[in-house]
């Protein structure tokens, strides 16, 4: 019997989240002319306006955890992508920043304290519980653009088919697509 492996989870989610937001960006890409900035019903009032959110957000606490001090500069553009391509480019850059993050994660770095800069103030929290909050965002986030494509020329698509190994087969083409091997995300 194995043990348990917290480092394995935040790994596996990190693949998951980069998998997710590879189909989701790959279906917002065949959007009709004007679907990407079209007012919907959400949080954010456009898939354009929520996938902006998402990566600037990434891009604040990535940094955090490595380390870094971008801090609310993170923010200064509310929206720092205008087409879909650009944005897909740059999110596969900080999943893969993401992933990178996860695969170095020992049992003393998950518990180690993330320093988040804040403006006037230095937030500090536990590495897991930031991992933690992070995958929690994306997810919540993904899931209103999700629910917008099904008002649009595009179908929503799958996004709950990669954590476990039963549905290898379902996710073989994006995995090519990354140039991933099975094995590596069910390591």
């Amino acid at each position: 019997m194995s043990t348990f492996d917290p480092a394995r989870t935040f790994r596996k989610l990190a693949y998951n989240n980069a998998l997710a937001n590879h189909r989701l960006l790959h279906a917002c890409a065949v959007l009709k002319p004007g679907e990407f900035e079209a007012p919907g019903t959400s949080f954010f009032p456009s898939i354009k306006e929520t996938l902006n959110h998402i990566i600037t957000v990434d891009w604040f606490y990535v940094d955090g955890m490595e380390g870094g001090t971008l801090g609310f500069q993170a923010f200064e553009v509310d929206e720092p992508f205008d087409d879909v391509e650009s944005l897909t480019q740059a999110q596969a850059k900080v999943d893969q920043r993401l992933i990178d993050l996860c695969e170095a994660l020992t049992p003393e770095r998950l518990i180690s304290t993330v320093s988040l800069h804040r403006g006037n103030r230095i937030q500090q929290e536990r590495m897991d519980d930031v991992l933690a909050h992070l995958f929690q965002h994306q997810t919540h986030h993904r899931g209103q653009v999700h629910a917008m494509l099904a008002g649009t020329s595009v179908a929503p698509p799958q996004l709950d088919e990669f954590i476990v190994a039963d549905d290898a087969r379902f996710r073989g083409k994006e995995l090519a697509e990354l140039g991933w091997r099975e094995e590596k995300l069910m390591h």
